[in-house]
């Protein structure tokens, strides 16, 4: 089976499990206002972006990046008028998005997933794709509340949905869906302006993410704002061309694996014709071998 690890372009993503690639002092949290009451995070590490809802109810986080970057994101959350959140969701189990479980949990956050993120969390997760292991969690960071399909929340004068996409980016991927503000935090699920990362090894495939990508398409019209788990804030016009993108990919690779060819003998360049703006964060060899090991 084809690897993603011989790969270099890849280390750059390979510090989402690491920690390495950025010292912590040099890492700056930046907040974007996407409506009245909802920011989205983002940071200068490569770390997944987060999603934030302030109000008179409480503090609604979505994901938590790396655990040194507790202090500054709760300093961003009160600079935009939050206090200290009072209900954390994890999109998924991946570091990035979850390393700062534990400091939330001890202090007083409830912490919330899909059930097979907090199996991932409790049971520790070997990641194939880039040979890291990842330790059990603290008792402290697990999710205390976890869903099988959905669950919804009700303050700050929104419904706020946190909807499972199954064997989309991974496993436990949720998309949080806030019905009245009209935004949409779509994890890891969507990835702005370049080819996904899906973690085969943990149940992620390309058919879900497509079925993912269709199900925030339903949900959304020409005014919904979109949160990805990494890159810029996206809307339903570039969500199309995402999803058109995903199955032109995935039919190219379902074409030549029917001819009888090899991973080694795809022409990668054949494949990736029409999206060289996406080769880079994910290299279009390994978007291509994800695909191939589904």
């Amino acid at each position: 089976m084809a690897t993603t690890r011989m790969v270099p372009l890849l280390l750059l993503f390979f510090w989402l499990f690491t920690q390495a690639a950025i010292g912590q002092d040099e890492v700056k949290i930046e907040s974007i206002k996407i409506s009245d009451h909802i920011y989205m995070l983002t940071s200068n590490s490569g770390s997944g972006n987060l999603g934030l809802f302030v109000g008179q109810d409480g503090t609604f986080l979505i994901d938590d990046q790396f655990a040194p970057l507790t202090d500054k994101i709760v300093a961003q959350v009160k600079a935009v008028g939050g206090d200290f959140p009072r209900f954390l969701i994890n999109t998924h189990y991946h570091g990035d998005h979850t390393g700062g479980n534990e400091n939330l949990g001890k202090g007083g956050t409830l912490i919330v997933s899909h059930e097979n993120v907090r199996d991932r969390l409790r049971n520790g997760a070997y990641i194939r794709e880039f040979d890291v292991k990842m330790a059990a969690a603290n008792p402290a960071g697990l999710p205390v509340v976890t869903f099988s399909e959905d669950i919804s929340f009700h303050l700050n004068g929104d419904t706020v949905q946190a909807i499972h996409v199954p064997h989309s980016h991974t496993d436990g991927d949720a998309i949080i869906h806030f019905n009245n503000a009209n935004v949409i935090h779509a994890g890891d699920v969507i990835f702005s302006g370049f080819y996904p990362f899906i973690d085969v090894s943990h149940g992620g495939s390309i058919k879900g993410v497509i079925k993912g990508v269709k199900l925030i398409m339903s949900l959304s019209d020409e005014n919904t704002k979109i949160i990805p788990g990494h890159g810029q804030v996206s809307n339903k016009e570039e969500l199309i061309s995402y999803y058109t993108m995903i199955n032109t990919i995935r039919d190219r690779v379902t074409k030549a694996k029917e001819t009888g060819q090899t991973f080694e003998e795809l022409d990668i360049a054949a494949i990736g014709a029409g999206y060289e703006e996406l080769d880079g964060f994910i290299p279009t060899k390994a978007f291509v071998s994800f695909i191939w090991a589904d």
